[in-house]
Protein backbone atom coordinates (compact mmCIF):
# COMPACT_ATOMS: atom_id res chain seq x y z
CA UNK A 1 0.00 0.00 0.00
CA UNK A 2 2.80 2.44 0.89
CA UNK A 3 4.61 1.69 -2.35
CA UNK A 4 1.40 2.18 -4.32
CA UNK A 5 0.84 5.51 -2.61
CA UNK A 6 4.41 6.54 -3.32
CA UNK A 7 4.08 5.53 -6.96
CA UNK A 8 0.91 7.61 -7.21
CA UNK A 9 2.74 10.68 -5.97
CA UNK A 10 5.49 10.14 -8.53
CA UNK A 11 3.06 9.59 -11.41
CA UNK A 12 1.27 12.81 -10.49
CA UNK A 13 4.37 14.67 -11.70
CA UNK A 14 5.87 12.36 -14.32
CA UNK A 15 2.57 11.37 -16.00
CA UNK A 16 -0.70 13.01 -17.02
CA UNK A 17 -1.77 16.45 -18.23
CA UNK A 18 1.03 18.81 -17.21
CA UNK A 19 -0.86 22.02 -16.49
CA UNK A 20 -3.40 20.22 -14.32
CA UNK A 21 -0.70 18.42 -12.35
CA UNK A 22 1.27 21.65 -11.93
CA UNK A 23 -1.77 23.45 -10.54
CA UNK A 24 -2.55 20.58 -8.15
CA UNK A 25 1.02 20.83 -6.88
CA UNK A 26 1.21 24.63 -7.03
CA UNK A 27 -1.90 25.65 -5.09
CA UNK A 28 -0.92 24.02 -1.79
CA UNK A 29 2.48 25.76 -2.06
CA UNK A 30 0.75 29.06 -2.84
CA UNK A 31 -1.72 28.68 0.01
CA UNK A 32 1.15 27.75 2.32
CA UNK A 33 3.02 30.87 1.25
CA UNK A 34 -0.18 32.86 1.78
CA UNK A 35 -0.42 31.69 5.37
CA UNK A 36 3.30 32.42 5.82
CA UNK A 37 2.70 35.93 4.54
CA UNK A 38 -0.45 36.19 6.63
CA UNK A 39 1.32 35.68 9.90
CA UNK A 40 4.11 38.02 8.80
CA UNK A 41 1.45 40.57 7.91
CA UNK A 42 -0.34 39.92 11.19
CA UNK A 43 2.85 40.99 12.97
CA UNK A 44 2.88 44.22 10.99
CA UNK A 45 -0.82 45.02 11.37
CA UNK A 46 -0.99 44.26 15.09
CA UNK A 47 2.30 46.03 15.81
CA UNK A 48 1.34 49.04 13.69
CA UNK A 49 -2.07 49.36 15.32
CA UNK A 50 -1.11 48.52 18.89
CA UNK A 51 2.46 49.78 19.20
CA UNK A 52 2.77 52.59 16.62
CA UNK A 53 4.72 53.32 13.46
CA UNK A 54 8.13 53.14 15.21
CA UNK A 55 7.48 49.53 16.22
CA UNK A 56 6.14 48.79 12.72
CA UNK A 57 9.34 50.20 11.22
CA UNK A 58 11.38 48.03 13.62
CA UNK A 59 9.55 44.85 12.53
CA UNK A 60 9.50 45.52 8.80
CA UNK A 61 12.46 47.76 8.04
CA UNK A 62 16.12 46.82 8.44
CA UNK A 63 15.28 43.68 10.44
CA UNK A 64 13.23 42.30 7.54
CA UNK A 65 16.11 42.82 5.10
CA UNK A 66 18.73 41.25 7.38
CA UNK A 67 16.64 38.22 8.33
CA UNK A 68 15.84 37.62 4.66
CA UNK A 69 19.56 37.44 3.88
CA UNK A 70 20.15 34.64 6.39
CA UNK A 71 16.95 32.71 5.69
CA UNK A 72 17.30 33.25 1.94
CA UNK A 73 20.80 31.75 1.89
CA UNK A 74 19.64 28.58 3.62
CA UNK A 75 16.50 28.39 1.50
CA UNK A 76 18.83 28.34 -1.49
CA UNK A 77 20.79 25.47 0.06
CA UNK A 78 17.53 23.67 0.80
CA UNK A 79 16.60 24.02 -2.88
CA UNK A 80 19.72 21.99 -3.64
CA UNK A 81 18.37 19.18 -1.47
CA UNK A 82 14.97 19.54 -3.14
CA UNK A 83 16.47 19.10 -6.60
CA UNK A 84 18.53 16.06 -5.57
CA UNK A 85 15.61 14.38 -3.78
CA UNK A 86 13.30 15.08 -6.74
CA UNK A 87 15.81 13.64 -9.19
CA UNK A 88 16.34 10.44 -7.19
CA UNK A 89 12.62 10.17 -6.45
CA UNK A 90 11.65 10.54 -10.11
CA UNK A 91 14.23 7.86 -10.96
CA UNK A 92 12.87 5.58 -8.18
CA UNK A 93 16.23 5.36 -6.40
CA UNK A 94 14.83 4.95 -2.90
CA UNK A 95 18.09 4.31 -1.07
CA UNK A 96 19.59 7.51 -2.49
CA UNK A 97 16.46 9.44 -1.51
CA UNK A 98 16.89 8.28 2.10
CA UNK A 99 20.58 9.20 2.16
CA UNK A 100 19.79 12.66 0.81
CA UNK A 101 17.02 13.24 3.37
CA UNK A 102 19.16 12.43 6.40
CA UNK A 103 22.21 14.30 5.14
CA UNK A 104 20.11 17.37 4.34
CA UNK A 105 18.27 17.46 7.66
CA UNK A 106 21.53 17.19 9.60
CA UNK A 107 22.87 20.04 7.49
CA UNK A 108 19.83 22.14 8.46
CA UNK A 109 20.43 21.63 12.18
CA UNK A 110 24.13 22.52 11.98
CA UNK A 111 23.45 25.57 9.82
CA UNK A 112 20.69 26.65 12.19
CA UNK A 113 23.07 26.76 15.15
CA UNK A 114 25.72 28.61 13.13
CA UNK A 115 23.37 31.16 11.57
CA UNK A 116 21.51 31.73 14.83
CA UNK A 117 24.69 32.48 16.75
CA UNK A 118 25.98 34.79 14.01
CA UNK A 119 22.68 36.66 13.86
CA UNK A 120 22.57 37.25 17.61
CA UNK A 121 26.21 38.39 17.85
CA UNK A 122 26.34 40.60 14.77
CA UNK A 123 22.82 42.07 14.89
CA UNK A 124 23.98 45.53 16.16
CA UNK A 125 26.66 45.79 13.45
CA UNK A 126 24.21 44.86 10.68
CA UNK A 127 21.62 47.35 11.87
CA UNK A 128 24.26 50.10 11.93
CA UNK A 129 25.36 49.21 8.40
CA UNK A 130 21.78 49.72 7.21
CA UNK A 131 21.66 53.13 8.93
CA UNK A 132 18.77 52.13 11.18
CA UNK A 133 17.43 55.30 12.87
CA UNK A 134 18.12 55.61 16.60
CA UNK A 135 14.44 55.92 17.50
CA UNK A 136 13.79 52.33 16.29
CA UNK A 137 17.25 50.79 16.85
CA UNK A 138 16.47 49.25 20.25
CA UNK A 139 13.26 47.56 19.13
CA UNK A 140 14.91 46.36 15.90
CA UNK A 141 17.78 44.80 17.86
CA UNK A 142 15.43 43.06 20.29
CA UNK A 143 13.33 41.67 17.44
CA UNK A 144 16.35 40.30 15.59
CA UNK A 145 17.95 38.59 18.58
CA UNK A 146 14.75 36.83 19.58
CA UNK A 147 14.14 35.75 15.99
CA UNK A 148 17.65 34.35 15.50
CA UNK A 149 17.45 32.36 18.73
CA UNK A 150 14.99 30.01 17.00
CA UNK A 151 16.94 29.67 13.73
CA UNK A 152 17.62 25.89 14.11
CA UNK A 153 13.88 25.18 14.26
CA UNK A 154 13.14 27.48 11.34
CA UNK A 155 15.79 25.97 9.08
CA UNK A 156 14.76 22.41 10.00
CA UNK A 157 11.22 23.26 8.91
CA UNK A 158 12.43 24.81 5.63
CA UNK A 159 14.46 21.71 4.79
CA UNK A 160 11.78 19.24 5.87
CA UNK A 161 9.05 21.00 3.91
CA UNK A 162 11.31 21.09 0.83
CA UNK A 163 11.90 17.35 1.11
CA UNK A 164 8.17 16.64 1.22
CA UNK A 165 7.56 18.85 -1.82
CA UNK A 166 10.39 17.18 -3.72
CA UNK A 167 8.57 13.87 -3.21
CA UNK A 168 5.41 15.38 -4.67
CA UNK A 169 3.68 16.19 -1.35
CA UNK A 170 2.82 19.89 -1.23
CA UNK A 171 -0.23 19.44 0.99
CA UNK A 172 1.26 18.67 4.37
CA UNK A 173 3.62 21.68 4.36
CA UNK A 174 0.44 23.70 3.77
CA UNK A 175 -1.24 22.15 6.80
CA UNK A 176 1.79 22.96 8.95
CA UNK A 177 1.68 26.62 7.94
CA UNK A 178 -2.07 26.88 8.52
CA UNK A 179 -1.64 25.60 12.06
CA UNK A 180 1.32 27.93 12.64
CA UNK A 181 -0.61 30.92 11.33
CA UNK A 182 -3.62 30.16 13.50
CA UNK A 183 -1.29 29.97 16.48
CA UNK A 184 0.69 33.09 15.57
CA UNK A 185 -2.19 35.56 15.41
CA UNK A 186 -3.47 35.06 19.00
CA UNK A 187 0.16 34.97 20.18
CA UNK A 188 0.67 38.36 18.52
CA UNK A 189 -2.31 39.78 20.38
CA UNK A 190 -1.09 38.24 23.62
CA UNK A 191 2.49 39.54 23.51
CA UNK A 192 2.03 42.81 21.58
CA UNK A 193 -1.39 44.04 22.64
CA UNK A 194 -1.74 42.18 25.94
CA UNK A 195 1.76 42.33 27.41
CA UNK A 196 2.63 45.56 25.56
CA UNK A 197 5.96 44.12 24.37
CA UNK A 198 6.02 45.92 20.99
CA UNK A 199 8.37 44.53 18.34
CA UNK A 200 9.89 42.01 20.75
CA UNK A 201 6.45 40.58 21.44
CA UNK A 202 5.91 40.08 17.71
CA UNK A 203 9.25 38.26 17.54
CA UNK A 204 8.29 35.92 20.39
CA UNK A 205 4.99 35.11 18.67
CA UNK A 206 6.76 34.38 15.37
CA UNK A 207 9.42 32.22 17.02
CA UNK A 208 6.88 30.09 18.88
CA UNK A 209 5.00 29.53 15.63
CA UNK A 210 8.19 28.49 13.83
CA UNK A 211 9.04 25.99 16.56
CA UNK A 212 5.57 24.51 16.20
CA UNK A 213 6.13 24.11 12.43
CA UNK A 214 9.44 22.34 13.02
CA UNK A 215 7.89 19.94 15.52
CA UNK A 216 5.13 19.02 13.05
CA UNK A 217 7.62 18.40 10.22
CA UNK A 218 9.75 16.25 12.51
CA UNK A 219 6.76 14.19 13.65
CA UNK A 220 5.48 13.59 10.12
CA UNK A 221 8.86 12.61 8.70
CA UNK A 222 9.48 10.22 11.60
CA UNK A 223 6.06 8.65 11.23
CA UNK A 224 6.26 8.28 7.43
CA UNK A 225 7.60 4.90 6.32
CA UNK A 226 8.22 6.01 2.73
CA UNK A 227 11.77 6.31 1.39
CA UNK A 228 11.86 9.99 2.41
CA UNK A 229 10.96 9.18 6.03
CA UNK A 230 13.25 10.22 8.89
CA UNK A 231 15.06 7.81 11.20
CA UNK A 232 16.60 10.08 13.89
CA UNK A 233 19.53 7.77 14.54
CA UNK A 234 20.56 8.02 10.87
CA UNK A 235 21.10 11.78 11.11
CA UNK A 236 24.64 11.16 12.32
CA UNK A 237 25.47 9.11 9.21
CA UNK A 238 25.84 11.85 6.64
CA UNK A 239 26.88 11.02 3.09
CA UNK A 240 29.85 13.03 1.79
CA UNK A 241 28.98 12.60 -1.88
CA UNK A 242 25.35 13.57 -1.30
CA UNK A 243 26.43 16.58 0.74
CA UNK A 244 28.70 17.73 -2.11
CA UNK A 245 25.91 17.38 -4.66
CA UNK A 246 23.40 19.25 -2.47
CA UNK A 247 25.89 22.05 -1.79
CA UNK A 248 26.99 22.22 -5.43
CA UNK A 249 23.42 23.10 -6.35
CA UNK A 250 22.41 24.84 -3.13
CA UNK A 251 25.33 27.18 -2.47
CA UNK A 252 25.02 29.07 -5.78
CA UNK A 253 21.27 29.34 -5.20
CA UNK A 254 21.95 30.52 -1.65
CA UNK A 255 24.50 33.09 -2.83
CA UNK A 256 21.98 34.29 -5.38
CA UNK A 257 19.45 34.79 -2.60
CA UNK A 258 22.04 36.54 -0.42
CA UNK A 259 22.95 38.98 -3.16
CA UNK A 260 19.26 39.72 -3.61
CA UNK A 261 19.07 40.34 0.12
CA UNK A 262 22.19 42.50 0.15
CA UNK A 263 20.98 44.62 -2.74
CA UNK A 264 17.61 44.99 -1.03
CA UNK A 265 19.54 45.94 2.10
CA UNK A 266 21.17 48.74 0.12
CA UNK A 267 17.69 49.78 -1.01
CA UNK A 268 16.47 49.69 2.59
CA UNK A 269 19.36 51.87 3.77
CA UNK A 270 18.39 54.47 1.17
CA UNK A 271 14.73 54.23 2.17
CA UNK A 272 15.83 54.79 5.78
CA UNK A 273 17.39 58.09 4.74
CA UNK A 274 13.96 59.40 3.72
CA UNK A 275 12.61 59.27 7.28
CA UNK A 276 10.22 57.25 9.45
CA UNK A 277 7.11 57.84 7.30
CA UNK A 278 8.80 56.40 4.22
CA UNK A 279 10.18 53.51 6.27
CA UNK A 280 6.71 52.70 7.59
CA UNK A 281 5.18 52.98 4.10
CA UNK A 282 7.89 50.77 2.61
CA UNK A 283 7.46 48.26 5.43
CA UNK A 284 3.75 47.98 4.68
CA UNK A 285 4.45 47.84 0.94
CA UNK A 286 6.86 44.92 1.38
CA UNK A 287 4.14 42.98 3.17
CA UNK A 288 1.72 43.50 0.28
CA UNK A 289 4.48 42.93 -2.26
CA UNK A 290 5.08 39.59 -0.58
CA UNK A 291 1.74 38.37 -1.93
CA UNK A 292 3.11 38.75 -5.45
CA UNK A 293 6.48 37.23 -4.66
CA UNK A 294 4.95 34.22 -2.96
CA UNK A 295 2.92 33.52 -6.12
CA UNK A 296 5.83 33.57 -8.55
CA UNK A 297 8.09 31.81 -6.03
CA UNK A 298 5.52 29.04 -5.57
CA UNK A 299 5.46 28.51 -9.32
CA UNK A 300 9.26 28.57 -9.32
CA UNK A 301 9.26 25.79 -6.71
CA UNK A 302 6.69 23.88 -8.77
CA UNK A 303 8.69 24.07 -12.01
CA UNK A 304 11.92 23.07 -10.21
CA UNK A 305 10.26 19.98 -8.73
CA UNK A 306 8.55 19.02 -12.00
CA UNK A 307 11.75 19.46 -13.98
CA UNK A 308 13.81 17.57 -11.37
CA UNK A 309 11.53 14.54 -11.22
CA UNK A 310 11.02 14.35 -14.99
CA UNK A 311 14.76 14.71 -15.55
CA UNK A 312 15.28 11.75 -13.19
CA UNK A 313 12.64 9.81 -15.11
CA UNK A 314 14.34 10.68 -18.45
CA UNK A 315 11.33 12.61 -19.82
CA UNK A 316 12.83 15.73 -21.40
CA UNK A 317 9.68 16.48 -23.40
CA UNK A 318 7.83 17.01 -20.10
CA UNK A 319 10.71 19.13 -18.81
CA UNK A 320 10.28 21.62 -21.67
CA UNK A 321 6.49 21.57 -21.52
CA UNK A 322 6.57 22.16 -17.76
CA UNK A 323 8.59 25.35 -18.29
CA UNK A 324 6.28 26.76 -20.95
CA UNK A 325 3.08 25.96 -19.10
CA UNK A 326 4.42 27.37 -15.83
CA UNK A 327 5.50 30.52 -17.66
CA UNK A 328 2.10 31.08 -19.22
CA UNK A 329 0.14 30.52 -16.02
CA UNK A 330 2.46 32.74 -13.97
CA UNK A 331 2.22 35.62 -16.46
CA UNK A 332 -1.58 35.55 -16.11
CA UNK A 333 -1.36 35.43 -12.31
CA UNK A 334 1.14 38.31 -12.17
CA UNK A 335 -1.09 40.43 -14.38
CA UNK A 336 -4.16 39.83 -12.23
CA UNK A 337 -2.26 40.63 -9.03
CA UNK A 338 -0.93 43.86 -10.52
CA UNK A 339 -4.41 45.04 -11.49
CA UNK A 340 -5.86 44.09 -8.10
CA UNK A 341 -3.13 45.87 -6.12
CA UNK A 342 -3.31 48.98 -8.27
CA UNK A 343 -7.06 49.28 -7.92
CA UNK A 344 -7.28 48.80 -4.14
CA UNK A 345 -4.00 50.34 -2.94
CA UNK A 346 -5.63 52.90 -0.62
CA UNK A 347 -7.69 50.25 1.12
CA UNK A 348 -4.72 47.94 1.66
CA UNK A 349 -2.48 50.58 3.23
CA UNK A 350 -5.34 51.73 5.44
CA UNK A 351 -5.28 48.29 7.03
CA UNK A 352 -1.73 48.83 8.27
CA UNK A 353 -1.76 52.42 9.52
CA UNK A 354 -4.09 55.36 10.03
CA UNK A 355 -1.48 58.04 9.28
CA UNK A 356 -2.62 59.73 6.03
CA UNK A 357 0.92 60.70 5.06
CA UNK A 358 2.18 57.13 5.37
CA UNK A 359 -0.81 55.82 3.38
CA UNK A 360 -0.18 58.33 0.57
CA UNK A 361 3.49 57.37 0.33
CA UNK A 362 2.68 53.65 0.33
CA UNK A 363 0.06 54.00 -2.42
CA UNK A 364 2.53 55.83 -4.67
CA UNK A 365 5.12 53.09 -4.08
CA UNK A 366 2.66 50.30 -4.89
CA UNK A 367 1.31 52.06 -7.99
CA UNK A 368 4.81 52.58 -9.33
CA UNK A 369 6.11 49.02 -8.96
CA UNK A 370 3.06 46.91 -9.82
CA UNK A 371 3.31 48.10 -13.43
CA UNK A 372 6.49 46.04 -13.84
CA UNK A 373 5.62 42.84 -11.95
CA UNK A 374 5.05 40.66 -15.03
CA UNK A 375 8.64 41.16 -16.22
CA UNK A 376 10.12 39.25 -13.29
CA UNK A 377 8.10 36.13 -14.16
CA UNK A 378 10.62 35.29 -16.90
CA UNK A 379 13.50 35.43 -14.41
CA UNK A 380 11.78 33.23 -11.82
CA UNK A 381 10.50 30.50 -14.15
CA UNK A 382 13.67 30.14 -16.23
CA UNK A 383 15.83 30.20 -13.09
CA UNK A 384 13.64 27.48 -11.52
CA UNK A 385 13.77 25.38 -14.68
CA UNK A 386 17.56 25.56 -14.90
CA UNK A 387 17.85 24.72 -11.19
CA UNK A 388 15.75 21.60 -11.76
CA UNK A 389 18.19 20.67 -14.54
CA UNK A 390 20.99 21.07 -11.95
CA UNK A 391 22.35 24.05 -13.87
CA UNK A 392 23.01 26.74 -11.27
CA UNK A 393 26.34 28.49 -11.81
CA UNK A 394 25.51 30.67 -14.84
CA UNK A 395 22.00 31.55 -13.56
CA UNK A 396 23.62 32.62 -10.29
CA UNK A 397 26.12 34.80 -12.15
CA UNK A 398 23.30 36.38 -14.16
CA UNK A 399 21.35 37.14 -10.99
CA UNK A 400 24.36 38.50 -9.11
CA UNK A 401 25.51 40.76 -11.94
CA UNK A 402 22.29 41.86 -13.60
CA UNK A 403 19.84 41.88 -10.71
CA UNK A 404 21.94 42.67 -7.68
CA UNK A 405 25.08 44.33 -9.05
CA UNK A 406 23.22 46.49 -11.53
CA UNK A 407 20.74 47.49 -8.82
CA UNK A 408 23.49 48.74 -6.53
CA UNK A 409 25.22 50.46 -9.44
CA UNK A 410 21.98 52.27 -10.26
CA UNK A 411 21.62 53.45 -6.67
CA UNK A 412 25.21 54.70 -6.55
CA UNK A 413 25.01 56.46 -9.91
CA UNK A 414 21.44 57.75 -10.01
CA UNK A 415 20.69 58.93 -6.46
CA UNK A 416 23.26 61.76 -6.49
CA UNK A 417 21.50 63.08 -9.60
CA UNK A 418 17.92 62.59 -8.34
CA UNK A 419 17.60 61.80 -4.63
CA UNK A 420 13.98 60.58 -4.57
CA UNK A 421 12.06 57.42 -3.69
CA UNK A 422 11.09 57.09 -7.36
CA UNK A 423 14.78 56.84 -8.27
CA UNK A 424 15.28 54.17 -5.63
CA UNK A 425 12.29 52.16 -6.85
CA UNK A 426 13.35 52.41 -10.51
CA UNK A 427 16.25 50.09 -9.65
CA UNK A 428 13.79 47.16 -9.66
CA UNK A 429 12.30 47.28 -13.19
CA UNK A 430 15.67 48.16 -14.76
CA UNK A 431 17.33 45.09 -13.28
CA UNK A 432 14.36 42.80 -13.94
CA UNK A 433 14.43 43.66 -17.64
CA UNK A 434 18.18 43.10 -17.94
CA UNK A 435 18.03 39.74 -16.13
CA UNK A 436 15.00 38.54 -18.11
CA UNK A 437 16.78 39.11 -21.42
CA UNK A 438 19.91 37.31 -20.16
CA UNK A 439 17.91 34.30 -18.90
CA UNK A 440 16.05 33.91 -22.19
CA UNK A 441 19.33 33.92 -24.12
CA UNK A 442 21.07 31.50 -21.77
CA UNK A 443 18.14 29.07 -21.49
CA UNK A 444 17.96 28.73 -25.28
CA UNK A 445 21.74 28.27 -25.45
CA UNK A 446 21.71 25.62 -22.69
CA UNK A 447 18.91 23.60 -24.28
CA UNK A 448 20.56 23.63 -27.70
CA UNK A 449 23.97 22.77 -26.25
CA UNK A 450 22.50 19.72 -24.51
CA UNK A 451 20.62 18.57 -27.60
CA UNK A 452 17.20 19.72 -26.39
CA UNK A 453 16.07 22.34 -28.87
CA UNK A 454 13.17 24.18 -27.34
CA UNK A 455 10.28 24.65 -29.65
Amino acid sequence: MLKEKRQGLTDRITEGVIWKQILLFFFPILLGSLFQQLYNTADAVIVGRCAGKEALSAVGGSTFSIINIFVGFFTGIASGATVVVANFYGGKQEKEVSRTVHTSLMLSLCAGVLFGAAGIVFAPVMLRLLQTPENIFGQSLGYMRIYFAATPANLFYIMGAGILRAAGDSRRPLYFLIVSCLANIPLDFLFVAGFQMGAEGAAIATVLSQILSAVMVFAVLCRDKACYGLIPGELLHCSGDIMKRVLRIGIPAGLQSVTYGLSNGVIQSKVNSFGTDNIAAWSAYTKLDGLYWMTVSAMGIAVTTFVGQNLGAGKMDRVKKSMWECMGMTVVMAGLISIFFYAFADFFFGIFVEDAGVISLGVSQLHFLTRFYVIYVVVEILSGTLRGLECVVVPTIISILLVCGLRVLWIVAALPVSNTMETVMMSYPITWIAAAVAFVLYYNYYMKKNGNTDG
